[in-house]
């Protein structure tokens, strides 16, 4: 009973975060209340007795992801009036996709073939009551054997995305000197020394006096 009520609880404030991430106007308020739909996932899934994917998600996602997606908001100056205004325009394939996506769910929900008997064949990260094997080893054996290439294929798509934020954050400002590897490897004697005779009583100019434009 009590198992029951805390999952309605960790759901509905599951779903209401979910579409608060995409009602709510202001991007930062869109990442914290991601936040807070991980946060409930997570209790889910200790109901369901996977205390692993509890606290990846809690570490990884809410600790990191999360966390990532809120600087970027935040560091990218983003124009919010210019992708409202494209919203009319693209209005028709977003009404296309949801109603694709609702469609399919609807089906899956309304899926009698689905029960508790059909899903005995289906591999479980939870061990089985009495096993000596833990949630984590469980899991870990079901994630390198029978799914190895799709975790291989969501670490490619990962990378890319990674590499996809950098490039949209990278901004090179000009008049700024910059350190060139090459160019310090390949000098020389010749480009790297100066050698100046001084006359008899002389004195030697510093390169700042000779060209002052070079001490700004």
């Amino acid at each position: 009973m009590a198992s029951a009520i805390f999952f309605y609880i960790f759901a509905a404030l599951a779903v209401g975060s979910g579409a608060a991430v995409i009602l709510t106007k202001n991007p930062v308020h869109a990442v914290l209340f991601l936040i807070l739909a991980f946060f409930n996932a997570a209790g889910l899934f200790v109901l369901l007795s996977a205390e692993f994917l509890a606290m990846l998600l809690v570490i990884v996602y809410v600790g990191a992801v999360a966390v990532l997606f809120l600087f970027v908001v935040m560091m990218l100056d983003v124009d919010f009036a210019e992708l409202k205004a494209g919203f009319i325009k693209n209005a028709g394939i977003g009404a296309l996709v949801g109603g694709i996506v609702l469609a399919e769910i609807l089906a899956l929900v309304g899926y009698r073939g689905l029960t508790a008997a059909s899903t005995l064949n289906v591999a479980s990260p939870v061990p089985a009551a009495g096993s000596d094997i833990t949630n984590t080893q469980a899991l870990g054996e079901i994630l390198y054997t029978k799914y190895v290439y799709f975790f291989e294929a969501s670490g490619l798509i990962l990378f890319v995305a990674m590499i996809g934020a950098i490039v949209l954050t990278l901004k090179h400002r000009e008049g700024v000197k910059r350190q060139s590897i090459s160019a310090q490897v390949a000098r020389g004697p010749k480009t790297g020394l100066e050698i100046i005779k001084v006359p008899s009583g002389g004195s030697v100019i510093p390169p700042a006096a000779k060209h002052p434009e070079a001490a700004e």
